[in-house]
C-alpha cells in the first residue's frame, strides 16, 4: 500500500514539541503586523525616552525584546499550549482588552494630546495585550513559532516598564519617596550630630540648603532597576525561585541605594561642596550601573548548579482518552490577524483624525505685561527669584508678581504667576506634573482637604472658566490658591479626563489636537475668591489673560 506524504505546510498536532516549526503563510502574515506595531511603538515612545530620564532605560528595549524573543526559542523551556477553548478565550480577551486601551488612550488626546503620560501608558498597555494575544498564537502546539515561557512573557513586560506612568500614580509614587528620603537621610545626619531641620522636602543645613527633588525621590533608579531585575531574571536565571528573588529584591535594593546616594550628597553639601553639577549626575548613574551589577551577581549566585532550560521536560502530545476539546488551529491566527490589522486601524483613523493647533504660528505672549507694574492702592513686587525655575520648568517665559495693600479689615495680598511653553515645547504631562499639589508641599506648605477641589469662579460679570481651588497653610498662614492649566486656548483638567463620554465631546467640539501653546496661570492670596473678585487690579488682570483664552 503506497503512503501518501504529509503536506508540510501543516504541523501535526503529535509531532515532538522540541522542534520550532517554519512560519505558515498566516503566520508570516501575523509576524508582519507584529513587526509593524513594534516598530510603531518604537517611534511613538521615542520622544518620551529622549526626553524623560526616568525612562532612557527604554533605548534598549527594542533590542531587548528581540533577544529574549530569541533566546525563548533557543535556550528557554520548549514549552506550547493545546489548542483548546480556553486558550482560545484567552486570545479573544486579549485583543479585546488590546482594542479597547486602544481606543481609550485614543479618546484621551480629545483633552490632552499624543505624548501625555496617560496617552502613551494605555498606548502601550494596548500594545502589550495585543502582542500577548499574538504570543499565544505563536505558542499552539500546531503553529509552535515561540514557546510559552518566562523569556517571552518578561520581553513583552518589559514595554509596560518603558512607558511613563500615568501623571497620578507618577506624583503619588515621587511625592511617597521624597518624604521617606528626607526623613531618612535628615535622621542619619542627627545620628552623626549634624545639626539640620526639614522644612517639606528641604533639608536645612547649617551653611546650604538641601532639596531632595524628584529627580533625587529615586523613581529614576527604582524603574530601571526592576527593569534590568526581570531582564536578568530572563537572561540569567533558570530557577523560578532565583527569578523570584532577583525580581523581589530589585526594588529594595534600588531604594537603598537611591537613600545612600542622597545622604553622601547632603553629607558632601555640609562640607562645602557644590553638588549640583558632576557629583549629582555621576552618582545618579553610578548607582544605577552598581545595583545593575549588584542584582547580576546575585542571579548567577542564585542559579548556580540550576539546569539547563532545555533539559527540562517537555509537556506530552495529547492522547486520545485526554479530555481536551481542540478547536481549529487556523481560527486564533485568523482573529489576532483581525485584530491587530484593526489596531493598525485605528491608529491610522485617530492619526489622520488629529488636528493641528489653532494658532501655531501666533507669537509668545509679553507675560510681564500682562501683569500690572503699578495700580493705584496697591504695591507691586515683581519676583526676582522666578528665573531659577527656568530649567526645571523647561520654559524661561515665567512671571510673577505679589501686590500688597493694607484694608480696614487687615492686609490683602494677590499673587500672580504665569508660565508660557509655545507648540511643541513640552508634553500636557510635564505641565501637569508641576502644580501647587506637586511643589508646594515640598517647600514646607501642606495642603488642606477640601470637597470642592474645582469651582466656578466669576470676576465682574465674566464667567471664568472651572479653577482648580486649593488650600495650603504653613506656620498658621493660609494661602487661597487657584489655577488653570490652558492648552491650546482651552482650559483643560488632565487629571480629571477620566469620563469617555467627556472626552467623546470634546472630540466632537475641539477636535483631536496634535500640538498646542499652554499656559499655567495661578492666583494665590490670603483671602477668599468673593472678598478679591470685586478688586479692579484682578479685573484688569483677567481682562489682559481673556486674550489667551481664559
Amino acid at each position: 500500500m503506497n503512503t501518501v506524504p504529509d503536506n508540510p505546510n501543516i504541523p501535526d498536532p503529535l509531532a515532538p514539541v522540541s522542534a520550532l516549526s517554519r512560519p505558515s503563510t498566516l503566520s508570516g502574515f501575523v509576524l508582519g503586523l507584529v513587526a509593524l506595531l513594534v516598530a510603531g511603538v518604537t517611534l511613538f515612545l521615542w520622544p518620551q525616552w529622549r526626553h524623560n530620564q526616568d525612562l532612557q532605560h527604554g533605548w534598549f528595549t527594542p533590542l531587548i525584546f528581540a533577544l529574549l524573543i530569541h533566546e525563548a526559542r533557543t535556550r528557554g523551556a520548549q514549552r506550547f499550549l493545546q489548542p483548546t477553548a480556553w486558550v482560545h478565550g484567552s486570545i479573544v480577551c486579549l485583543l479585546l482588552i488590546g482594542l479597547l486601551l486602544l481606543i481609550a488612550g485614543g479618546l484621551y488626546t480629545a483633552a490632552l494630546e499624543w505624548t501625555h503620560a496617560l496617552v502613551a501608558a494605555m498606548a502601550t498597555s494596548a500594545f502589550c495585550a495585543l502582542l500577548a494575544a499574538a504570543w499565544i498564537s505563536f505558542a499552539l502546539r500546531p503553529v509552535r513559532l515561540v514557546p510559552f515561557n518566562w523569556q517571552a512573557g518578561v520581553a513583552i513586560f518589559l514595554w509596560l516598564l518603558s512607558s511613563p506612568l500615568p501623571p497620578g500614580t507618577y506624583g503619588t509614587l515621587t511625592h511617597g519617596l521624597q518624604a521617606g528620603v528626607t526623613s531618612v537621610v535628615l535622621n542619619a545626619l542627627h545620628f552623626l550630630g549634624i545639626a539640620a531641620v526639614q522644612h517639606g522636602n528641604i533639608i536645612q543645613l547649617t551653611n546650604v540648603s538641601v532639596g531632595i527633588e524628584e529627580a533625587c525621590s529615586g523613581v529614576r533608579s527604582l524603574i530601571s532597576c526592576v527593569y534590568t531585575g526581570f531582564f536578568i531574571s530572563a537572561a540569567l536565571v533558570r530557577r523560578p525561585v532565583a527569578r523570584a528573588w532577583v525580581i523581589g529584591l530589585s526594588a529594595p535594593l534600588a531604594i537603598t541605594m537611591n537613600l545612600i546616594r542622597s545622604f553622601t550628597l547632603t553629607l558632601l553639601a555640609h562640607l562645602g561642596v557644590d553638588t549640583t553639577g558632576a557629583w549629582h549626575d555621576v552618582t545618579g548613574y553610578s548607582i544605577i550601573g552598581v545595583t545593575a551589577a549588584l542584582l547580576a551577581g546575585l542571579a548567577l549566585f542564585l542559579d548556580r548548579h540550576a539546569p539547563d532550560a532545555t533539559d527540562i521536560p517537555r509537556s506530552i502530545a495529547p492522547t486520545k482518552s485526554a479530555a481536551v476539546t481542540v478547536v481549529g488551529t487556523r481560527r486564533p491566527q485568523a482573529l489576532v490577524a483581525g485584530g491587530l490589522s484593526l489596531a493598525i486601524g485605528l491608529v491610522i483613523l485617530f492619526v489622520f483624525n488629529t488636528r493641528p493647533a489653532s494658532n501655531p504660528g501666533r507669537p509668545a505672549p509679553d507675560l510681564a505685561a500682562l501683569l500690572p507694574a503699578t495700580f493705584d492702592g496697591w504695591v507691586a513686587s515683581p519676583s526676582s527669584e522666578i528665573t531659577q525655575f527656568t530649567a526645571q520648568l523647561q520654559t524661561d517665559r515665567l512671571a510673577e508678581t505679589t501686590y500688597n495693600r493694607k484694608t480696614p479689615q487687615g492686609p490683602l495680598e494677590i499673587t500672580v504667576y504665569l508660565a508660557y511653553w509655545p507648540v511643541g515645547a513640552t508634553p500636557v504631562s510635564f505641565v501637569a506634573a508641576h502644580t501647587p499639589d506637586a511643589c508646594w508641599p515640598g517647600s514646607g506648605w501642606e495642603a488642606k482637604p477640601l470637597k470642592t477641589p474645582r469651582v466656578p469662579l466669576t470676576i465682574g460679570t465674566h464667567q471664568l472658566d472651572a479653577a482648580e481651588y486649593r488650600q495650603f497653610t504653613q506656620s498658621g498662614f493660609l494661602q487661597h490658591v487657584w489655577y488653570w492649566h490652558l492648552y491650546d486656548g482651552h482650559v483643560i483638567h488632565p487629571e480629571g479626563a477620566r469620563s469617555p463620554r467627556q472626552l467623546l465631546l470634546l472630540a466632537f467640539q475641539y477636535g483631536f489636537h496634535r500640538e498646542g501653546e499652554q499656559l499655567f496661570v495661578r492666583i494665590s492670596s490670603n483671602q477668599p475668591w468673593e472678598t478679591i473678585a470685586s478688586e479692579p487690579l484682578l479685573q484688569e488682570i483677567f481682562a489682559r489673560l481673556a486674550k489667551l483664552g481664559l
